[in-house]
């Protein structure tokens, strides 16, 4: 009666169906408590989930003298895994760089990076389709392109070439360029901070923003206009 679960030599076919449905529900199950999470935001830890869950769930799909006992289990022992990985991530921005792939910018002021290219593996035809599907198809208009964490390009045009703006009217155009995290998660980007003048200039940007602390904010950046943005860490209710 439950060869769908302790498998057998000859399972029939109901036992495969009742299998089936476990395994999707369980799978479903596991996507929901770990959260929602954009499929175009998929970083390695995901991958690595999807595949191996994927693998050790298959198996008892298709072979029926497998027990549905041992691959369910080493399921919740990966997802909890998964579950305590992100969670690591999510609170320690140091570890999250490392799983994390930084954004590689392609083109900066109109020049195409060549050497970018060879390193993202992205041939001269991928940049001008994914070019074209950001409404960018002339290079001339093209300010920064940059290949983010979730493999896809975002395009920064050349102010001239944005929609003109009752605020713009009266400006001569000038682009904001690229803008670059000085602060995350209350903690100095060290590499970033140097590029901008150090951390003395950082530190003082923030007193003048009405921050005394680092760690009272969750994202800074600048960009090359020297426009800075900044969003206070959210007080816990």
């Amino acid at each position: 009666m439950f060869e769908f679960w302790t498998g057998g030599e000859t399972l029939p076919i109901y036992g495969f169906f009742i299998r089936g449905v476990i395994v999707y529900l369980y799978i479903f199950l596991l996507v929901k408590v770990l959260g929602q999470r954009s499929m175009s935001s998929i970083d390695p830890l995901d991958f690595i989930f999807g595949v191996v869950i994927g693998d050790i769930l298959g198996a008892p799909l298709t072979d029926g003298e497998l027990p549905l006992k041992g691959p369910m289990t080493a399921a919740a022992v990966i997802a909890f895994i998964h579950f305590s990985l992100s969670l690591i991530a999510l609170k320690t921005p140091k570890f999250r760089r490392v799983i994390e792939d930084e954004p590689i910018i392609i083109i900066r002021h109109g020049v195409i990076l060549n050497e970018q290219l060879k390193k993202t593996r992205l041939t001269l035809e991928q940049l001008m389709m994914d070019l074209r599907l950001k409404n960018a198809s002339n290079l001339a208009e093209v300010d920064y392109a940059v290949l983010e964490m979730n493999g896809q390009i975002s395009v920064i045009k050349k102010d001239k070439y944005n929609p003109i703006t009752l605020n713009d009217k009266n400006k001569s155009p000038k682009s904001s360029g690229y803008s670059t995290i000085l602060i995350q998660d209350g903690e100095l980007i060290e590499k970033n901070v140097n590029k901008v003048g150090g951390i003395n200039k950082v530190r003082k940007l923030i007193q003048k923003k009405g921050y005394a602390n680092v760690r009272d904010i969750f994202v800074m950046s600048m960009n090359e206009k020297g426009d800075v943005y900044i969003s206070p860490k959210q007080k816990k209710k």
